[in-house]
C-alpha cells in the first residue's frame, strides 16, 4: 500500500527527460557544436572558424546553454570539451550522423524513390 507521501506526489511523465532533450539539441547548432568537440577541446575561435555560418554571439548563448545543461564544459585554458555526460550524447548520437551522411543527398528534398 502506498503512504500518503507517495499518493500525493507528483506523477513523472516518463516522456518528459526525452521531450527536453530533444528540445534541448533541437535548437539550431547544438548538435554541430558537439560534434565538433568530440574528438577534443577547443576554443572559441577555433569553434567559430569551424561553424562559418554561426555568428559569434550565437555560438556564445549555445556554449552557454551547453554548459548550463552539463553537456561541455569551459577548461582553464578558456577551451571547450564534452563532460561525461556530453561524451555520452556523443556517442548516442553516432548512429544519426551516420544516417545523415548516408542520406545527405535526400534529407530535404524529394522523397527517395521507393520510399515507404
Amino acid at each position: 500500500m502506498r503512504s500518503a507521501r507517495e499518493r500525493d506526489a507528483p506523477r513523472r511523465d516518463p516522456a518528459a527527460a526525452p521531450t527536453q532533450a530533444m528540445e534541448l539539441l533541437g535548437q539550431r547548432w547544438m548538435l554541430r557544436v558537439i560534434w565538433e568537440l568530440e574528438p577534443g577541446p577547443l576554443g572559441f575561435l577555433e569553434l567559430r572558424r569551424r561553424m562559418d555560418n554561426c555568428s559569434s554571439s550565437m555560438l556564445s548563448v549555445r556554449l552557454q546553454t551547453l554548459q548550463t545543461a552539463g553537456i561541455i564544459v569551459k577548461r582553464a585554458d578558456k577551451s571547450y570539451e564534452l563532460t561525461y555526460p556530453g561524451v555520452e550524447l556523443g556517442r548516442a548520437l553516432e548512429p544519426l550522423w551516420g544516417w545523415a551522411e548516408r542520406w545527405h543527398d535526400t534529407i530535404g528534398g524529394p522523397a527517395a524513390e521507393g520510399s515507404v
